[in-house]
């Protein structure tokens, strides 16, 4: 298991770079799923938007402007967050940064850097502006197209998402909560289901106010959603962050079979969960008592085949929406099943105990089905009328 890419290269590459303890496993391939969704999205929106199913809004921009002082103090303020935080962790000695997210989300930092790199941000903004700036401001009108949003819409989804993750996980881990409040600042306890509604609200509500196409907007996001779960559990399969299957003791079904990909302990994991490894030192020396389903792999697997099936039908599905409703089916379909062998906190509802994920991928198939009749339903009248 690699924690963060330092036991990464190290074990790899043999390359002893000690910055890159910094860069978190399970974080690395969030950022790479976010960005293959963002591509895979543009795409699809732009195609759409050659079709003419999707439409640009205008608005008016002022031009020629200096930089004003809120711009200014907006940039020197991500500056020195970005100094006072991320740069420090590079900068200063290690016994104030060996655990970086406990290093993160307390008040230590480095002021020099902080003030040094906001007033860099500012610089460039002040520079930036002035290089544009015209005897007389002018207003303009610009013409914005769906994809030219997808950047917007990311980080809207990252921050919502991460924000829904977290509060879905607390939820389902409710008595650990209760111990340790302080554990809602850790990274490892993220549920997918809570990431996906809150990013749902968020971007239906941005693409209403920027008037996107709410089923074409949908259905060009069914693949790439698909796309960033895959690569998403690669970085929970990489960092072994407790997203693992129950206990395996079954033998392998094929000799040729890594022992890895049937029944694995998760040594090095970053929850650092279980018994001690013999001869390790320092951190995320444990590994699992018994071997477990890795389920993670699994789901990479499946949910990049699912991908590749909602790619291959984006051409040939019609009906707006309905891309999107199949979706959901398969998205619920696969999560449900393997619950079946994956590790979670059980629910008592009316006397059955589902984990949280089964519920909601059982509701996420049911919300995909419906959609599926009722846009095939209110399709038909439309084809009645054309004959």
């Amino acid at each position: 298991m690699y924690p963060n890419l330092y036991f990464a290269f190290k074990d790899l590459f043999g390359i002893d770079w000690k910055p890159l303890r910094f860069v978190n496993s399970f974080g690395f391939f969030v950022a790479i799923a976010f960005i293959l969704a963002a591509v895979f999205l543009t795409m699809e929106l732009r195609r759409k938007s050659k079709q003419g199913l999707l439409h640009p809004t205008e608005m008016q921009v002022m031009v020629g402007q200096p930089a004003t002082i809120g711009e200014l103090l907006l940039n020197f303020l991500l500056g020195f967050l970005l100094g006072y935080k991320i740069l420090a962790l590079f900068i200063m000695d290690n016994s104030a940064t060996e655990n970086p997210q406990e290093f993160i989300f307390s008040p230590i930092g480095s002021w020099g850097a902080g003030i040094g790199l906001g007033l860099l941000f500012a610089g460039l903004k002040w520079y930036e502006k002035n290089k544009q700036k015209l005897p007389k401001p002018e207003k303009r009108t610009v013409r914005i197209w769906p994809q030219d949003r997808v950047g917007e819409m990311t980080i809207l989804a990252l921050v919502f998402g991460l924000i829904g993750a977290k509060v879905f996980d607390t939820f389902e881990n409710w008595s650990t909560f209760v111990k340790d409040p302080s554990s809602i600042f850790s990274v490892s306890g993220l549920t997918f289901y809570g990431g996906l509604i809150f990013a749902a609200l968020a971007i239906w509500w941005y693409a209403r106010k920027h008037e996107i196409g709410f089923w074409h907007l949908n259905d060009a996001a069914a693949p790439a959603l698909m796309l960033a779960y895959s690569v998403g559990r690669i970085g929970c399969q990489v960092a072994g962050d407790g997203d693992w299957g129950i206990p395996n003791n079954n033998p392998k079904p094929f000799s040729w079979l890594p022992n890895w990909m049937w029944s694995y302990n998760y040594p090095h994991n970053v929850n650092e969960s279980d018994t001690p490894i013999p001869g390790c030192i320092g951190k995320y020396c444990n590994e699992l008592k018994d071997a477990v389903y890795p389920t993670p792999f699994y789901e990479t697997i499946m949910c990049f085949i699912l991908f590749l099936v909602l790619w291959s039908l984006r051409k040939r599905l019609k009906i707006p929406g309905t891309l999107f409703a199949l979706y959901l089916m398969l998205n619920g379909l696969e999560r449900f099943f393997i619950e079946k062998i994956r590790v979670n906190n059980r629910l008592n509802i009316f006397g059955f105990q589902p984990t949280q994920a089964e519920v909601i991928s059982s509701l996420l198939f049911v919300a995909g089905a419906l959609i599926w009749f009722f846009l095939y339903r209110k399709q038909r009248p439309l084809k009645l009328e054309t004959k």
